[in-house]
């Protein structure tokens, strides 16, 4: 089922819904572009076209990454069962990796950041098998041979942490280039996972407030999170619609 959202079409999926959706299509090599959709997302959606478009009309999946995209949807009255974070996506992705034999590509963040997300998460998954690792300082020079590698590589699954919207962009332009059949956009996630950047405490996790941890954390963010009330009145706004 899918949730409507301000135009954005969202799985209504479980972690484990979407992971057992992800892992079939690997298995019959059907090519899958994921996107993990925040309320912050959503509302650069609404703004604009290209990103748009590559939400509503390119990607295979959109997932709710964001506990405002979660109660949104509920509140629309759809059954939106969990939020599927993208951090937790991908660690439970490199799970599955490592027990169907499935090689992955780390693409993006900061020199040495992917690297070392990559090699924590071999420690976490024996047997996990990285295809290979390049950071996200590139010039558009340097993409074919990006690409190259990366099919060289023989990667079944593509990570990209680049920020949005560029990762999805990226993702969406040389799609049918890249041999991977699992392409996602991880935003910050390998800063989490190389430990330079914190989770918010499990009980905030659970209680939906991580995005009020990393405000705390890091004040600069103010800007971004006011994309959160934003986003909650115009969802206000297009139920009211909807009922008129």
């Amino acid at each position: 089922m899918l949730a409507k959202i301000l135009g954005i079409s969202v799985a209504c999926y479980t972690m484990q819904e979407t992971i057992d959706f992800l892992l079939k299509r690997l298995l019959n090599q059907q090519k899958t572009f994921v996107v993990t959709a925040n309320a912050e997302i959503i509302m650069l959606a609404q703004n604009n076209k290209e990103f748009n478009r590559i939400i509503t009309k390119e990607a295979e999946l959109v997932l709710p990454d964001g506990a405002g995209v979660v109660l949104a949807a509920r509140y629309l009255g759809y059954h939106m069962p969990e939020r599927v974070a993208g951090c937790d996506l991908v660690s439970e992705i490199l799970k599955v990796a490592a027990d169907q034999n499935l090689k992955v590509y780390f693409l993006g963040a900061a020199p040495k950041i992917a690297q070392k997300a990559s090699e924590l998460s071999i420690e976490k998954n024996p047997g996990l098998k990285i295809a290979g690792v390049r950071d996200g300082f590139f010039s558009d020079a340097d993409v074919q041979d990006i690409i190259d590698a990366i099919n060289a590589s023989e990667a079944d699954i593509l990570l990209v942490a680049l920020g949005v919207p560029k990762q999805e962009i990226f993702l969406n332009q040389y799609r049918e280039q890249l041999k991977p059949n699992l392409l996602i956009g991880v935003g910050g996630t390998f800063d989490v996972m190389a430990g330079n950047v914190k989770r918010a405490p499990v009980f905030m996790q659970k209680n939906n407030l991580e995005w009020l941890y990393r405000f705390l954390m890091q004040p600069s963010r103010f800007l971004r999170i006011l994309a959160i009330p934003k986003f909650i009145f115009k969802v206000f706004c297009s139920k009211l619609l909807d009922k008129q």
